[in-house]
């Protein structure tokens, strides 16, 4: 990790300004006198275990306290729906003390004509950040106005890469040679361990004496991140008790996957749903919705391109972390995934008569309506408003997701092309949040 020394420098002297030396170094020190007794955790969601963690001294003292709200801690995170239903989130948390409150808005109707998605969506959106949703919202109104955008789900497939060491290249060919003359016999192991999930294919990295075996299953309408690890954990164990060549080290994880990270190779490929999406907006509705051309736009989009190459981004593209979180927390994805999904290219055109085609492509959505988060309450009804609870239906959930991204790069660089960027941040966020600014 590194810094620049003029910045190293003014920080050092800022902390050294309010303590010595050895005071710093002390507060370094560790200590392990008077140790805490250990939080009451567990899966249990009893109303006594409810009770033995809010009785645990933080959370009794934040209980204790006032807050904003005229009430304290456990009146806030365990309200009576949250105490009523806790049952219902069981499976999904460890040592459960209630529930945290997003503000949802929702965004559209945004119109979608994809494989999967055809019509006009709802799109539930949970965030703290004030003018996210009035973003999106602008855009997808936008392409709802043109007859809305093209989506299309292009491929899918969720991987999982267990990590194998041996003693030389001379072992790493022969377990080569086995394990790719084994997948029909894996593909037969994963299904075992699911109904939804089957093996799509294998791919083989070699580094030295390490070989890193990349499996590509598809998981139906499930996100299907455990799904896979345990159907790639039941192939491990067959290839211990099989393999001709013994390693000597292996791991269901070689972190080959790019899971919950940005990575070339699903870049490149897909982890998850790749997913495009696009539209062509006439000069007339640019300038009415967005108070520019479509000129300025490409003008924007050309500079903010090389400037995330200078920057070393992967991808080029304004900001889909900020929709694809909002979706996420409201229909009950994966949210950490975003990392992943916030992944791809935006492009922008001048096409024929001064209309601009832009376009969106997403090579590592990883979506799901049901399984994980998908059941539990809020985010269960946020998937009913939408339409897209349950099976069947995860490949147009991500087409949606996929023009709510189109509709966020349309509204934010639009924005930016127009100057009007700062000033709406000031007047939905800054001003609003301000006393004397109701």
């Amino acid at each position: 990790m590194s810094g620049k020394a003029s910045l190293t420098s003014d920080f050092i002297e800022r902390l050294l300004a309010e303590r010595s030396v050895p005071e710093l170094e002390s507060r370094l020190a560790t200590d392990a006198t008077g140790l805490p007794r250990r939080f009451p955790g567990g899966a249990g969601v009893s109303a006594a275990a409810l009770d033995r963690r809010w009785a645990f001294p933080p959370l009794a003292a934040a209980a204790a306290a006032a807050s904003d709200s005229g009430s304290g801690a456990r009146a806030a995170v365990l309200d009576p729906l949250s105490e009523a239903q806790a049952g219902r989130y069981a499976a999904n948390i460890e040592n459960y003390i209630g529930t945290v409150k997003l503000p949802v808005g929702v965004a559209g109707p945004l119109r979608v004509n994809g494989l999967f998605a055809k019509g006009d969506y709802a799109v539930p959106m949970a965030t703290t950040e004030a003018a996210l949703v009035a973003s999106y919202h602008r855009g997808a109104c936008l392409l709802t106005a043109v007859g809305g955008c093209r989506s299309m789900v292009l491929f899918e497939a969720v991987n999982r890469s267990p990590g194998f060491a041996f003693p030389t290249l001379i072992e790493v060919g022969r377990f080569v040679l086995w394990a790719t003359q084994s997948v029909p016999r894996f593909r037969e192991i994963a299904a075992q361990t699911t109904r939804h999930g089957r093996l799509l294919d294998m791919g083989v990295c070699v580094e030295g004496n390490h070989v890193y075996l990349n499996f590509e299953f598809a998981t139906g309408d499930a996100a299907g991140q455990n799904m896979v690890t345990i159907a790639t954990q039941a192939i491990c164990d067959y290839i211990l008790e099989g393999t001709p060549v013994a390693p000597t080290e292996h791991y269901v994880e070689g972190n080959f996957s790019g899971d919950k990270k940005a990575s070339a190779q699903s870049f490149t490929s897909v982890r998850g749903k790749k997913v495009t999406a696009e539209a062509v907006l006439p000069p007339e509705v640019v300038a009415r919705f967005l108070n520019t051309d479509a000129e300025q736009m490409c003008k924007y989009w050309r500079m903010s391109a090389i400037g995330g190459v200078l920057s070393g981004t992967m991808g080029v593209h304004g900001h889909y972390a900020n929709g694809l979180a909002a979706i996420y927390a409201a229909c009950g994805q994966d949210i950490a995934c975003v990392a992943e999904a916030a992944v791809g290219v935006t492009r922008f055109e001048v096409a024929e008569g001064g209309a601009l085609y832009a376009s969106v492509t997403l090579p590592n959505m990883i979506v799901g309506t049901v399984g994980g988060g998908t059941s539990l309450p809020s985010q269960q009804a946020c998937l009913q408003i939408l339409g897209l609870a349950g099976d069947g239906k995860s490949q147009a959930f991500a087409e949606v997701c996929a023009g709510m991204v189109l509709a966020g790069e349309l509204s934010i660089i639009g924005a930016l092309a127009a100057d009007e960027f700062t000033k709406a941040h000031e007047k939905l966020a800054r001003r609003r949040a301000r006393p004397d600014h109701p």
